[in-house]
């Protein structure tokens, strides 16, 4: 029986899954940018020896258009150290605006339920004529006495 790490290797080897070695590649080399650039991009791919880089946000085009060169000498040397991603070397780089989202996940979670003690006990005097402001002030009394 052939062990599981070998029939992977193989699968991988075959042509019509050859698009997982320059996925590989790929996310290697948006791994090796700043953060920053990372979630500039949307996603990347090579066409005719030339890099293109699809924008998640059109308000990054001109910062990332200083760091063309950059991202071209990176992807040269990734091509380089890495034998999978042999056939990536570029000799341009195309920025240009996606419709889609950064390929980073944001898996920060942002609660907006606020978790802290009430400092309050509700014990107020309320000092107004108007029947609605009573009413109000009566329904924040109440919420204040149910979170003690």
């Amino acid at each position: 029986m052939k062990q599981a790490n070998t029939i992977i290797s193989h699968i991988k080897s075959l042509p019509q899954f050859r698009l997982l070695k320059k996925q590989y590649c790929y996310q290697k080399f948006i791994a090796s940018l700043y953060p920053r650039f990372q979630k500039a991009i949307a996603f990347v791919y090579v066409k005719n020896n030339t890099l293109f880089i699809a924008l998640s946000h059109p308000g990054f085009k001109m910062e990332l258009h200083y760091s063309k060169n950059s991202f071209r000498d990176i992807l040269n040397m990734l091509a380089t150290l890495e034998d999978k991603c042999q056939t990536l070397s570029v000799s341009k780089v195309i920025l240009f605006n996606s419709k889609h989202l950064s390929i980073l996940k944001d898996k920060r979670i942002v609660s907006t339920v606020p978790y802290y003690k009430e400092h309050s006990l509700g014990t107020f005097h309320i000092e107004s004529e108007d029947k609605e402001l009573i009413k109000a002030f009566e329904e924040i009394r109440t919420s204040i006495e149910k979170q003690l």
